[in-house]
């Protein structure tokens, strides 16, 4: 019984891709002094693009190929994951290795920006995948050349094909323009999180450094080699700390011996501090809450331990969210990357702190805190799911394209 994905409207065809490609290599020969941009296909049909350049002598294979303008290229590794490119004029001219054949399209019969939105759909990757020979082993999975031709597209009449493409393309660019709005807003919202916290933390003068209310120098955790095996440690991923939340999702395992009595074991209401990120997010802190246990941090994170006869570990979280203390934090970031950044222990030891302030007014301040941010927070939750929705739309917006429900009212055959 054929199901609703293998249906097309009347006047629709299911077209093989070797009716419509062409194979074509360029062949060219590198020269050891010569400079080459090396080309490669994102997945899920996110379009080809140069991801480096090299002089020939660092290429073992001296036989490349060339790629041009309107080509159809993919990648043999990952065609399971979408890897389907038309190339643009940003790769015209540049070289890829045998990994990536090529193609030329009858534009007579195909709209390319048609096939470029085909190349997006769960529908190809799954036919791709079906295809594939070998292990699903990350690029284990491999698509070669006499099984490419076997990929099939639905391919309406060309008036059809122009207008689902003006559909598309409209839909995407209103979906673009949602999705940049929303991360205004979110920025937006988390600034007011942080201008919230630095207003109320204002009439606290610092008197002393952070240094003065830990019981020792923060510690840097253990980056074991993780190859998560099941029964294994877990080890926090730097995404654990990020945005001042503390997300227990993001972990790794490791297999590797450990120490019972190891200074890189957490215990639950440790605060964690990221030593190495980018700029923005750099020195961010969480609360770790005891799940996964046992749980390793990592060497990008450092831990402090505070002293409770001298400070509230929740204040001194919120008062790392400062605008004074993130300005301070951002300006000691150094690095010879121009992503990474890295701070010391020093560095944070040394920041400013309210020395003097009773540990009990300093809880009673970040119960306040608590509540004002939880507000901030459910918007920015709203904010979240508005995204997930957002991603989610062109997806199911494709799918029913391919699948010919957005057709003129045409009735569906079995195709």
């Amino acid at each position: 019984m054929e199901g609703p994905a293998n249906r097309i409207p009347a006047g629709w065809e299911k077209v093989r891709f070797d009716e419509i490609l062409d194979r074509i290599e360029r062949k060219v020969e590198l020269n050891d002094s010569g400079e080459y941009a090396r080309v490669g296909v994102r997945w899920y049909g996110n379009g080809a693009f140069v991801r480096d350049r090299v002089v020939g002598a660092d290429v073992a294979r001296k036989q490349q190929w060339i790629v041009r303008a309107g080509d159809v290229v993919y990648n043999k590794l990952f065609a399971w994951k979408g890897s389907f490119a038309i190339a643009d004029k940003a790769v015209d001219g540049h070289i890829v290795s045998d990994k990536f054949p090529t193609y030329t399209l009858d534009t007579e019969r195909v709209e390319p920006r048609y096939l470029g939105h085909y190349f997006r759909t769960h529908q190809l990757a799954f036919q791709a995948e079906r295809l594939s020979k070998g292990a699903a082993a990350i690029s284990k999975l491999t698509l070669n050349p006499p099984q490419f031709w076997d990929l099939t597209v639905p391919l309406p009449p060309p008036t059809e094909q122009e207008r689902l493409v003006a559909v598309l393309d409209a839909a995407e660019e209103k979906v673009t323009e949602a999705a940049r709005l929303r991360v205004e807003a979110e920025l937006e919202t988390a600034a007011l999180v942080t201008a919230a916290i630095g207003e109320a933390l204002l009439e606290f003068p610092a008197t002393g450094t952070v240094a003065d209310v830990l019981t020792g120098k923060p510690r840097n955790g253990w980056s074991a080699p993780c190859d998560n095996a099941e029964g294994g440690t877990a080890v926090l991923a730097l995404g654990a700390v990020t945005g001042f939340v503390y997300r227990p999702g993001e972990y790794k395992r490791t297999s590797e011996a450990t120490e019972p009595g190891a200074h890189y074991w957490l215990e639950p209401g440790d605060l964690l501090v990221t030593r190495s990120n980018t700029a923005r997010l750099l020195g961010h802190a969480a609360i770790y809450s005891g799940d996964p246990f046992p749980c390793i941090y990592p060497d990008l994170m450092m831990r402090l331990k505070v002293d409770s006869t001298k400070a509230d570990t929740r204040f001194l979280y919120y008062w790392l969210r400062t605008p004074a203390i993130r300005s301070r934090i951002e300006h000691a970031g150094s690095g010879t990357s121009s992503t990474m950044q890295k701070i010391t222990q020093q560095d944070v030891m040394g920041l400013p702190f309210p020395l003097g302030l009773p540990p009990a007014e300093q809880e009673k301040a970040a119960k306040a805190l608590d509540a004002i941010v939880s507000r901030l927070e459910e918007v920015r939750s709203v904010q979240q799911r508005a995204a997930q929705d957002l991603s989610a739309l062109m997806p199911a917006l494709l799918d029913r394209v391919f699948q010919g429900e957005l057709g003129t009212g045409s009735r569906a055959t079995v195709g």
